[in-house]
C-alpha cells in the first residue's frame, strides 16, 4: 500500500465515537486496532525516509562543515506534510482496509475454585 496517496486527513477531524465502536463492537478494541496499525505506519515511514536520506549522507571523518542538500530538503518537507499515522491507520480502518483478528478469551478467571468433587 503507498501511504503517500491515502486520503486521510492532515488535519484534526471530530469522528462519531458510536460509529467506531459499532465497528468492532467495542470502543477499545477500535483504539487498540488503529493504534498498533498506526505504530506499522510510523516504523514504515521511518525506514523509507531514513533509506531516502541515507543517499545523502557522507561518511566523511574531516570535521568540515556541512552543507544544507537541497534535494534532501524537498524530502523532508514533503514527508512532513503527510497524515500523521493515527490518521492514515483511521481511515483505513474506517474504509475497512485492516484486517485484524481478535483471539479468543479462553483464559479462566484466576481465583475460581471448583469444589464439585464428583
Amino acid at each position: 500500500m503507498d501511504l503517500k496517496k491515502t486520503n486521510a486527513a492532515t488535519t484534526t477531524i471530530t469522528r462519531d465515537v458510536d460509529k467506531l465502536e459499532a465497528m468492532s463492537g467495542n470502543i477499545y478494541q477500535t483504539i487498540m486496532i488503529v493504534a498498533k496499525r498506526a505504530n506499522q505506519i510510523s516504523v514504515e515511514l521511518k525506514e523509507e525516509l531514513y533509506k531516502k536520506l541515507e543517499e545523502f549522507s557522507s561518511y566523511n571523518e574531516s570535521l568540515e562543515e556541512i552543507f544544507e542538500n537541497r534535494e534532501q530538503i524537498e524530502i523532508s518537507r514533503m514527508y512532513e506534510r503527510l497524515p500523521k499515522p493515527t490518521s492514515i491507520a483511521l481511515q483505513e480502518f474506517i474504509e475497512n482496509k485492516l484486517y485484524y483478528r481478535i483471539p479468543e478469551q479462553t483464559e479462566k478467571i484466576h481465583g475460581t475454585i471448583d469444589t464439585n468433587t464428583e
